[in-house]
């Protein structure tokens, strides 16, 4: 079975989507980064679905699962390369995507991870306050 790879970049795992993400890859995925974020301590994800042409109801809840296991784990999850038509698709199914940010680019999310991370361990700004200025 085919596996899609998670590579660490410091504190952040990196999952860039580049083949079909049918339910079984969805699913090893979901397992696969549950264990990553543990066993590297990692602070972040970034998920790049530049790749991807469709989205069904099933990916989007697997995309949703992962964004919470992570926020469990105590790891933030930014989505990056969604495509117009994706994004048309998950508002017509009615998907919500809550606790997953979004950015247009692989390095815009990579900045808001820093970001994020950086606040998280500084402590100095009230965790609803940077979250309202991350939306």
């Amino acid at each position: 079975m085919d596996r899609i790879p998670i590579l660490k970049i410091g504190d952040v795992l990196l999952v860039t989507i580049q083949v079909d993400f049918h339910d079984r890859i969805a699913i090893a995925l979901l397992e696969d980064l549950s264990e990553k974020i543990v066993d590297n301590s990692a602070k972040g994800v970034l998920i790049d679905i530049s790749a991807l042409e469709m989205v069904d109801s099933f990916m989007g809840r697997i995309l949703g699962n992962i964004s919470k296991t992570a926020k469990l784990l105590d790891c933030h999850c930014v989505l990056v390369g969604m495509q117009p038509a994706i994004a048309i698709t998950i508002t017509e199914l009615g998907i919500t995507l809550p606790g997953i940010y979004t950015a247009l680019t692989a390095e815009d999310g990579m900045k808001l991870l820093t970001d994020m991370v950086k606040s998280k361990t500084n402590g100095k700004t009230s965790a609803k306050k940077q979250e309202a200025k991350w939306r």
